[in-house]
């Protein structure tokens, strides 16, 4: 019987953002959002990490190849954000207010089935928005 082991792989990535409802005054923008409704948006340098889990391969030894999974995530989350306007310049957020939950729930989204086909199963995505602050989302409701 094969053993079910969790791997995580951490990726990094910066990009910026605003949390800003249209319909609400500055004021009141402030007041809920903090710094975080800058005008003139605000940065972050993310910690993405991303568990997986599945049988140990018994050829290979591994759950699923590491490059795999820094591929998927790369290909489908960072190289697409990294140094980006999570508002402005990504269409699958548009729309959706660019919270830490939010994207961390996007992300599950783009690179549950890629896991998938890779013969394991999404376990957690953990983002860091800073060293003090993180989300972590297992999937469903």
């Amino acid at each position: 019987m094969s053993k079910i082991v969790y791997v995580t792989r951490r990726e990094r990535f910066n990009a910026a953002h605003k949390l800003w409802h249209e319909e609400w005054s500055a004021e009141k923008n402030l007041e809920v959002f903090g710094k975080c409704s800058n005008p003139n948006w605000h940065g972050h340098n993310y910690e993405l990490f991303v568990t997986i889990k599945g049988p140990i391969n018994e050829e290979t030894g591994f759950c699923m190849d590491l490059k795999v999974l820094s591929t998927i995530i790369k290909s489908k989350v960072t190289d697409v954000i990294d140094h980006r306007n999570l508002n402005l310049d990504i269409p699958w957020m548009a729309g959706i207010k660019t919270s830490t939950e939010n994207l961390a729930v996007v992300i599950w989204e783009r690179i549950e089935q890629e896991i998938k086909e890779a013969g394991c199963q999404l376990h957690c995505v953990k983002l860091y928005e800073t060293e003090n602050n993180f989300v972590e989302y297992y999937g469903g409701e």
